[in-house]
């Protein structure tokens, strides 16, 4: 098999796992072109081989999809959510024995603003964490600079005023964090229940909590499965949905910018193959 191999040696693992995955694809007999980015087409590649965290990945959905490529991951990023929700092993040996096995599974893509994501977008806090984490403070601190800008962002929290359209129906909601997850499990924690990153569906997720104990009701209450229940909290799931708002928010997509409200957020079910386990 011959792969096309992208690998984010702008982090720190990244850097220090890249020689070591070239030489564990090598040994599992997968022949590669190595290239900058994803987007570079390897006319005679039969997978799309991406090494980083779901940042990097968020750059090869697209170009998977368009090619028709099944994508593997080798997950070397800060949470690594997709990696998780598909039971992919965390180190460089195990994920590429993954890739090897070549069992494919197909699951959904979401797309927002140009961008395709695979397992949340949000407006709000979440925006505001990812823009205030340079690159620089995630390869010096990792987990712990990700916890520190959260606590920044959390002090600049501010309501949004917004509209949600979805399956001919209309909301109001004022809101601190909008969430649309394509997938179970994001955040680097949540892992929700009663939902998967196959269903063909998105959830959208709105909190507007006035004290910080709320915020334990509403992680306990997703995990668990009532977070249709909870005050602070709403849930609402659809194929689609537009969401207008008083002024334009910025929206990141798996930790990447991905544009400005207005937008509409919408799911394309099963069409992503990625290598994963049985």
């Amino acid at each position: 098999m011959l792969a096309q191999l992208v690998i984010n040696t702008q982090s720190g693992r990244g850097r220090t796992h890249a020689q070591a995955t070239r030489e564990a694809l090598r040994d599992a007999g997968i022949a590669v072109v190595e290239t900058a980015w994803p987007s570079e087409v390897v006319p005679q590649a039969e997978c799309i081989v991406c090494a980083g965290g779901d940042g990097t990945l968020l750059e090869a959905i697209g170009s998977a999809i368009t090619r028709n490529l099944p994508l593997g991951i080798v997950p070397l990023g800060t949470f690594n959510d997709l990696a998780r929700t598909l039971g992919i092993p965390l180190d460089v040996g195990g994920a590429v024995q993954v890739i090897a096995a070549r069992h494919e599974r197909a699951i959904d893509a979401a797309h927002v603003n140009d961008r395709y994501y695979v397992n949340e977008a949000s407006i709000g806090i979440s925006s505001r964490i990812t823009r205030l984490q340079t690159p620089e403070l995630k390869q010096r601190f990792g987990f712990l600079g990700v916890i520190a800008t959260a606590f920044t962002a959390l002090r600049y929290a501010r309501p949004i005023r917004a509209e949600i359209h979805f399956d001919g129906r209309h909301e109001r909601l004022r809101t601190i964090q909008l969430t649309v997850a394509n997938s179970q499990h994001f955040g680097g924690f949540l892992r929700v229940a009663d939902v998967a990153i196959d269903d063909g569906h998105l959830e959208l997720y709105s909190v507007d909590i006035r004290h910080l104990y709320e915020a334990f009701a509403i992680a306990h209450a997703m995990l668990t499965g009532r977070r249709f229940h909870v005050p602070g909290l709403r849930a609402l799931r659809s194929q689609r949905f537009d969401v207008i708002t008083r002024r334009p928010h910025h929206i990141a997509a798996d930790g990447e910018p991905a544009g400005t409200t207005p937008a509409t957020f919408e799911v394309f079910p099963k069409a992503l193959r990625v290598f994963a386990p049985q």
